[in-house]
């Protein structure tokens, strides 16, 4: 049983992720490729394995957190982590995204906080960090457009 729920975390944080790259791919070519960038912006293809690799972590955090309070703020992070490429890359709201992305921020904060000390607070810090990145990055390509 504890196999099962193990995978169905890390399959449901990967579909999310998956599913969310259905507003990417077009827009990578198009619309975002014609943006002003900053010179710390990494190369397209960086993306895709470094997503892949946090929603498996993001995934087998959930698995930790299955049951405990924690889990609340873990699912609000997982859903504003789906809107935000839907608001940036599809709707093209780039200062939208970038208040949305401070809530997903403080989501993942809030959900490391309540499993302080923890395996799931610690698989989630790469999340946060590369959030705060994504953040930065969010507010300078607003900035320079």
């Amino acid at each position: 049983m504890e196999l099962v729920r193990l995978i169905i975390s890390i399959v449901v944080c990967l579909a999310i992720g998956f599913s969310s790259s259905y507003f990417t791919k077009e827009a990578i070519n198009s619309w975002y490729k014609k943006l002003k960038k900053p010179s710390f912006n990494p190369p397209n293809w960086i993306f895709a394995p470094v997503w892949t690799i946090l929603y498996i972590l993001m995934g087998i955090a959930a698995y930790y957190l299955w049951g405990s309070i924690a889990i609340i703020p873990f699912i609000i992070q997982l859903v504003l982590n789906f809107f935000w490429s839907y608001i940036f890359f599809f709707k093209k709201k780039v200062f939208t995204a970038f208040i949305e992305i401070i809530f997903l921020w403080i989501a993942i904060l809030v959900t490391i906080i309540l499993s302080w000390n923890t395996l799931a607070a610690y698989l989630l810090i790469p999340y946060l960090l590369w959030v705060s990145f994504a953040t930065l990055l969010n507010y300078k390509i607003y900035e320079l457009n």
